[in-house]
């Protein structure tokens, strides 16, 4: 544990400016596509589908709002809030996030001035001690926040969890709580630190996607039609065997479909993903990947990613500097990071294909009764001419794992004359869907089935 230091720390030393500034102009252009995604969406109240990516693009420009301001203080360091900016705006980062001390043995406790806001505690009064702080939770909080204060004092161990506190005035706030004890050289406890975050917010946001995306009619995985994500997150769309026949979509020169193979060991969740997008240039993206983790911590995540690959490609960006943006946004953002992706954009007029992974799952190309799998190294770029009957097939790591006597890849590829009689991508889906059906699987699997119709 590092020594006793106050809760409310000096400037430390910033780090390098040219990284994080280019961080931060990254940040912005992005969240400038994202916006040009959202005034792109029709503001139609009564369309399910629109309330529901409004939404996300809400939630995703809150979210980088604060990542803005996290570089910020990367950049700057942490210095006091009075020092550098004045008092925080209303509503900004700064003014979301306090700090707190608590002495255990003069029984001091020190604040900052963010977290008497947070708690709409009068800033003349006294900082509430570690007893007192109870009295501010939702009752049915207590136990909770008790418990993890006496595992972090008499155990020495990290306080990590969420709260509603209820302010004066009556209204209830969600307060993100992380802490830990600061030791004596003899080991014992002498003090508790803690940052607090208000996330009324940003859980908002989040019931907001929820909500919007529980509305949307009931129906299983489908192609695309250039507006929308071929698969969903994991959370939105429950993995399960089997796909219902799809229309064909309206992507020039290609047939679509898509599936999902759920967990058969665990029954986790897992991040992977695949999508499609028709692009204003005529041509279309095409992406799979799997983010790591499982369940619920996973799918902000996912929904992150999904959200600045499609703002990313809209503004043009080549698939090799799309996975390398995306990359660094997971690392800032402190989201899981990329187990593996793929990413294509497909030009009809000359059946070319540009594309780029990270990871090793490349696209299988068919032709002709037989496959390959693709090959360029790391994030560098490749082309592949297509032919009329092409067809491709990207996938995530878990649709297949690794073991077993036949090697993944080998096993995929030789299906091959059957996907070259299957008349449709959904039926190539299906044939797929059947060979894999009874492998044992600890997290799902996405699948992508492109087939180059002319």
């Amino acid at each position: 544990m590092p020594p006793h230091q106050p809760a409310i720390r000096s400037a430390a030393q910033p780090p390098g400016r040219g990284p994080v500034d280019a961080l931060i102009s990254q940040t912005r252009r992005l969240k400038g596509d994202v916006d040009a995604v959202r005034r792109g969406t029709p503001a139609d109240g009564s369309d399910p589908r629109c309330r529901w990516r409004r939404a996300l693009c809400d939630l995703a420009m809150y979210q980088l709002d604060d990542l803005g301001e996290h570089l910020a203080q990367l950049r700057d360091g942490p210095l006091p809030v009075p020092t550098r900016l004045g008092a925080p705006s209303p509503g900004s980062l700064l003014s979301r996030v306090g700090s707190a001390e608590w002495d255990l043995r003069t029984d001091e406790a020190r604040w900052s001035a963010e977290l008497y806001d947070i708690l709409g505690r009068d800033p003349a009064a006294p900082p509430l001690t570690l007893d007192e702080l109870p009295c501010v939770m939702h009752g049915a909080d207590r136990p909770k926040l008790t418990a993890m204060v006496t595992d972090c004092l008499v155990d020495a161990r990290p306080v990590d969890g969420e709260f509603r506190v209820v302010r004066p005035d009556g209204d209830v706030r969600t307060v993100h709580m992380m802490g830990e004890p600061v030791l004596a050289a003899d080991g014992s406890t002498v003090s508790m630190w803690a940052v607090l975050r208000d996330v009324s917010e940003l859980r908002r946001r989040r019931r907001a996607v929820s909500e919007t995306r529980d509305s949307l009619p009931p129906r299983g995985i489908r192609a695309d039609t250039g507006h929308g994500p071929a698969v969903e997150p994991r959370e939105a769309v429950p993995a399960r065997h089997g796909s219902p026949r799809l229309p064909h979509p309206a992507t020039p020169g290609l047939d679509l479909a898509a599936h999902q193979l759920p967990a058969t060991t665990s029954g986790l969740a897992g991040g992977d993903w695949c999508d499609t997008l028709g692009l204003p240039d005529g041509e279309t993206l095409l992406g799979a990947g799997d983010l790591a983790g499982h369940g619920a911590a996973v799918t902000p995540g996912v929904t992150m990613l999904l959200g600045a690959l499609r703002g990313l490609a809209m503004a043009g960006t080549r698939p090799g500097r799309l996975l390398e943006l995306a990359e660094e946004l997971l690392r800032a953002s402190a989201q899981p990071g990329l187990t593996g992706a793929v990413c294509c954009r497909y030009q009809p007029r000359t059946r070319t294909l540009v594309w780029a992974r990270a990871g090793r799952a490349a696209p299988l190309l068919f032709r002709a009764g037989t496959g390959r799998a693709l090959a360029a190294p790391g994030h560098a770029e490749a082309e592949e001419a297509l032919q009329a009957g092409d067809l491709l097939l990207l996938r995530t790591d878990g649709l297949l794992p690794p073991g077993g006597t036949t090697p993944a890849v080998d096993r995929l590829l030789a299906l091959a004359p059957c996907l070259a009689r299957a008349g449709s991508a959904q039926d190539c889906v299906r044939v797929v869907a059947r060979e894999l059906g009874g492998t044992d699987r600890d997290t799902s699997g996405c699948l992508l089935v492109a087939r180059v119709t002319a």
